[in-house]
């Protein structure tokens, strides 16, 4: 089975302050309670002002700090996922481009409002970060060297409050995973805030949907 170490998703959150900022760009949209998208946005990350940026930070730090293989679980694509025309395709797509390519987005945010569900208005929020993975020796210290440079993306799925304020996101993913401290474009880290009641749709009719 599957599993999500927890020391790699702390990994990863310690370059999500702002001293340490691993994000260089931030991408979204606003969605009315049936679906219909009713803004976008896209954003260099350093340049929103040091509130928003600790903010926007929380919400992304939100998915890989949750209780791992509870409300964060890792799920493999299987080879038909992964076909032409599929959604791992376009966050494949959109990782590559770092969030510059609004056509993409925008055909993912259309496939979230036709599969969401919820009875209220809610954000999708994207980040792309990149982390420059450094070696570790044998005594499990890091070493000035690089293993590997992971270039990732974050998205939130956050319910909107007055002036498209968001709430705490209640799910959202990690792509491409981040397992063995290394990039696994073969799987996805699938996050949900009530892992009793998830929002099974993100799963099964968006991120693996057959069409």
């Amino acid at each position: 089975m599957n599993k999500i170490n927890r020391e790699d998703m702390l990994e990863l959150t310690r370059r999500m302050t702002l001293q340490r900022n691993c994000f260089s760009r931030m991408a979204g949209a606003y969605l009315d309670e049936e679906g219909f998208v009713d803004g976008t946005f896209h954003t260099h990350f350093l340049k929103l002002s040091a509130r928003e940026r600790t903010a926007k930070l929380e919400i992304a730090k939100t998915i890989p700090f949750s209780k791992t293989n509870e409300n964060l679980i890792l799920h493999p694509f299987k080879k038909e996922d992964e076909k032409q025309g599929s959604v791992w395709q376009f966050l494949m797509a959109l990782n590559e481009c770092e969030l510059k390519n609004d056509a993409i987005l925008d055909v993912f945010y259309e496939v979230v409002g036709e599969r969401y569900k919820a009875d209220y208005p809610y954000g999708i929020f994207f980040f792309h970060g990149s982390y420059d993975i450094p070696l570790k020796g044998k005594d499990k210290e890091s070493q000035w060297e690089s293993e590997e440079v992971y270039k990732f993306l974050v998205c939130a799925i956050c319910p909107l409050h007055g002036d498209y304020e968001p709430g705490e996101p209640e799910c959202g993913f990690l792509f491409p995973a981040f397992t063995d401290r290394s990039s696994d474009i073969h799987k996805v880290a699938v996050f949900n805030a009530d892992a009793a009641r998830p929002h099974n749709e993100l799963l099964e009719k968006i991120l693996f949907s057959g069409e």
